[in-house]
């Protein structure tokens, strides 16, 4: 099993470990599991899972959302002598899980902290969806509440870059319904059981995808990716479209402030035009 022999040196040791696929490990990280003097992770009996699978038998320490101060404190003074690895349910550690408290602690501590890249289910799913690349934004769950949810989707609008979240199954197909509303004309993909047996990646409009999943309702681990808004040169026959559906629903007022976010665009130049096609002036306060 071991590249190496003999014990790691002293410290804290970051171990990406598969999504999905059990043989997504790395060389290095098996490795370096076998040769570490315990495990810090966030739920035993998953690790317990993957180190049985190969054939290694260490300590296990929890570490999750619960870890207070003096058990990182303890932590950290253990890695002043032992080489303790960190790992994640699935993926790489501190990637929307509490492990960046731990390094904090141990980088002030002067630990020594080594990481071991690996399976990260946000790259495979970007890399999966075909969306633009070139600027992406991981932005963990969205928030289970629909305010909540509007709220977050709102703020991020007007980044001209590929939005990427965890979801979970159930919620699902509510995000895809707040991604139509708020960020009407994006395309979305959806990244499920990466790297298992039933992978898949749909992707459309958000409407498209939302169809799909009310009629076939997931299972599973999934990413939520929503495409950058539009160029603003060109975006300006996407922007009409925007604007005429939404004020079917909604005043001028948010509906050229929804546009404005999606697009880029002037927000008085985009109200002008809502006022052309409501065939009236300005709203009253």
């Amino acid at each position: 099993m071991s590249e190496q022999s003999g014990p790691l040196s002293p410290g804290l040791y970051i171990v990406a470990t598969p999504i999905g696929n059990l043989g997504d490990i790395t060389m290095r990280a098996a490795d370096t599991l076998a040769r570490c003097d315990a495990i810090a992770c966030e739920d035993t009996r998953v690790t317990q899972k993957l180190i049985r699978h190969l054939d290694i038998s260490k300590p296990l320490w929890r570490h999750d959302d619960h870890a207070s101060a003096k058990d990182r404190e303890h932590m950290v003074e253990a890695m002043r002598g032992k080489a303790i690895a960190l790992v994640s349910d699935a993926g790489m550690p501190l990637v929307s899980d509490p492990g960046y408290r731990l390094v904090k602690d141990a980088r002030a501590a002067d630990i020594p902290v080594t990481v071991l890249p690996g399976a990260n289910a946000p790259l495979a799913a970007l890399a999966l969806s075909g969306l633009p690349n070139d600027r992406f934004l991981f932005a963990g769950f969205l928030p289970p509440k629909d305010k909540a949810r509007r709220d977050v989707l709102e703020e991020l609008a007007g980044l001209r870059s590929t939005l990427i979240f965890f979801e979970t199954a159930p919620r699902l197909t509510k995000s895809l319904a707040a991604i139509a509303e708020v960020l009407p004309g994006r395309e979305v993909a959806v990244a499920r059981e990466i790297t298992k047996l039933y992978e898949e990646c749909r992707s459309g409009s958000a409407e498209e995808v939302l169809a799909h999943y009310e009629a076939h309702p997931p299972r599973g681990e999934i990413v939520l990716l929503v495409g950058p808004p539009a160029e603003a040169e060109s975006s300006e026959a996407d922007a009409e479209a925007m604007l005429v559906e939404l004020l079917k629903t909604e005043k001028a007022s948010k509906a050229v402030a929804q546009v404005a976010k999606a697009t880029g665009m002037d927000r008085k130049a985009l109200y002008a035009r809502a006022m052309e096609l409501k065939g009236q002036g300005p709203e009253n306060p």
